[in-house]
């Protein structure tokens, strides 16, 4: 199998630095030894305008079937490397052993590293890709969608079964050249190694786990966006279906941090060591303090004969924030709940205990965080009537998203604080604006509470990843403007005890869909806490 990589330059970028680039010396032809056969690097055409580099795989066949003796049947097993197929088109056609070559020979221009030339590996090059022979499953069609968004301009013509028998028709392989000048040889080397076997659809060897982080790396920006990122994902890992859904949650991830303007690791970040978005205050500071602190203590020694009275240990202030939830969902008559940022899954938890509630979605931008709340649920081991209730899916809240209409009600629990100020705006939209459930809760945290707890140095918040903490008139505010702006109604409910002096510890909004426009005195408040 082979493959010619061109490019052209002038007296001040030569074409030769592709040499550089690829770290393989031009007036040289090497040769390197693979796992499946030799390697061979020349080049055919080498001097300032134009520059070819050649990769020759010669496939040993017989070493080939024997390597995958054990795996021609059963698990593991691949059709085309069956114990009898001596004789195939794996040492002429391009497919994954070409792909595992140039990852092998060129690994340090697949990773952009060039000492000898770092200005240029982050410029694009005038590049011409040649594959003489190439397996297309999908046809020419297929090979124009998965390389055209990438920047690609594509001539690929159908090799015929015969050419003194046309009427044979055409075979399944192509003759493929791609152009581009938008690209970088690194960027254009990670497409190759990709796409090679994906075009093939199929791999010489057991795809295992670590698949998807080879899949990932190479695919880092431009995967994460490309309309055929699903059949992409699920040839590469040979449809294993796990491997493939797993690929396609964390690329997800990715997409969202870049929308974001973030990194991925501050994106992800609803999971702390031990707490998790929507209930990050169970076990915070402050948490403990407000347990402890309610508490009715005696100092009265017991009288003769009794037994010491223990007093009984209130509910911590999440549980009781859950229980709140649930009075007002089943207030509201909700059938079908959204928790939006459902961290680690624990109102879902309680949301499904009570079977008022037929359909319980879970919204989190957080992959870890639903991995926990999948386990917490143990929804690998749910029956099938209890399971049907629940679905968990990655979105982000700040996005207009149509798996969320529809819904008699969504909560908002311990979220809003999460997201800086300038992207409140897009919350409330897709939220209040796009998704329109007819209820929805908002608790967060009441910043005059604060000083209530021992625990909490003054002017700090309660979690590190809030970006604000508002008092009741700033929340009450916020609310009555989102209420106005969408056409609901509000009125907010103090959950926790309730200091007559700094209020609860936690504010929650009831807002309620109006059926007629809304006008400003429409707005309801109950009695200020």
């Amino acid at each position: 199998m082979f493959l010619t990589i061109t490019t052209t330059g002038t007296p001040e970028r030569p074409a030769t630095d592709l040499g550089f680039l690829l770290h393989k010396h031009p007036d040289r032809a090497q040769a390197f030894t693979t796992s499946h056969g030799t390697a061979h690097v020349f080049y055919p055409e080498a001097d300032d305008q134009r520059c070819t580099a050649a990769l020759l795989l010669e496939v040993d066949a017989v070493a080939l079937v024997r390597k995958n003796r054990n795996k021609g049947k059963g698990r593991g097993g691949t059709p085309h490397m069956a114990l009898a197929q001596y004789v195939n088109d794996r040492p002429y056609a391009a497919s994954s052993l070409l792909a595992v070559a140039l990852s092998s020979v060129f690994s340090s221009a697949i990773k952009g590293v060039c000492a000898a030339r770092p200005e240029r590996v982050g410029q694009a090059l005038p590049l011409r890709i040649e594959i003489p022979s190439l397996p297309a499953r999908g046809g020419t069609g297929l090979i124009r969608r998965l390389f055209e968004p990438l920047g690609w301009t594509v001539d690929a013509v159908p090799v015929m079964l015969d050419a003194q028998f046309p009427e044979w028709g055409e075979s399944r392989y192509v003759g493929l050249v791609l152009e581009s000048s938008e690209l970088t040889l690194a960027e254009a080397l990670r497409h190759l190694y990709v796409l090679l076997p994906v075009l093939d659809g199929a791999k010489h060897y057991w795809v295992a786990a670590d698949e998807v982080d080879k899949l990932l790396r190479a695919g880092e920006g431009w995967l994460s966006d490309h309309p055929e990122q699903q059949l992409i994902t699920n040839r590469y890992l040979s449809r294993r279906w796990s491997l493939a859904r797993e690929a396609r949650e964390r690329l997800e991830l990715v997409r969202l941090a870049e929308a974001d303007d973030s990194e991925v690791e501050e994106i992800d970040n609803a999971v702390g060591e031990d707490t998790g978005t929507g209930e990050e205050e169970n076990g915070e500071n402050g948490e403990n303090a407000e347990t402890t602190g309610t508490a009715e203590a005696t100092d009265a020694a017991p009288g003769i004969g009794e037994e010491p009275q223990v007093p009984e240990k209130p509910a911590s202030l999440a549980v009781q924030r859950r229980d709140a939830i649930v009075a007002a969902l089943r207030a509201s008559d909700a059938a079908r709940v959204l928790d939006l940022g459902c961290g680690e899954g624990q109102l879902v938890q309680t949301l499904l205990k009570d079977p008022a509630f037929t359909q319980i979605v879970g919204v989190d931008v957080s992959m870890r965080a639903l991995t926990i709340a999948s386990r917490r649920l143990k929804l690998d081991r749910m029956g099938e009537r209890q399971s049907s209730r629940i679905t968990l899916f990655q979105g982000s809240l700040t996005y207009t998203d149509n798996r969320l209409k529809g819904y008699d009600a969504a909560v908002l629990s311990e979220v809003i604080e999460h997201l800086d100020l300038p992207r409140l705006p897009a919350l409330e939209y897709a939220v209040f604006g796009s998704a329109r459930p007819r209820t929805v809760l908002v608790t967060t945290p009441n910043a005059e509470y604060n000083v209530r707890w021992e625990t909490l140095p003054a002017g700090h918040v309660r979690h590190s990843d809030h970006r604000f903490e508002w008092t009741r008139e700033e929340f009450r505010a916020w609310a009555r403007q989102v209420a106005e702006q969408h056409g609901y109604g509000v009125e907010f409910t103090p959950v926790g005890p309730d200091d007559p002096e700094v209020g609860p510890p936690t504010q929650m909004a009831v807002f309620r869909l109006r059926t007629t426009t809304p006008t400003p005195h429409t707005v309801k408040e109950a009695t200020a806490a």
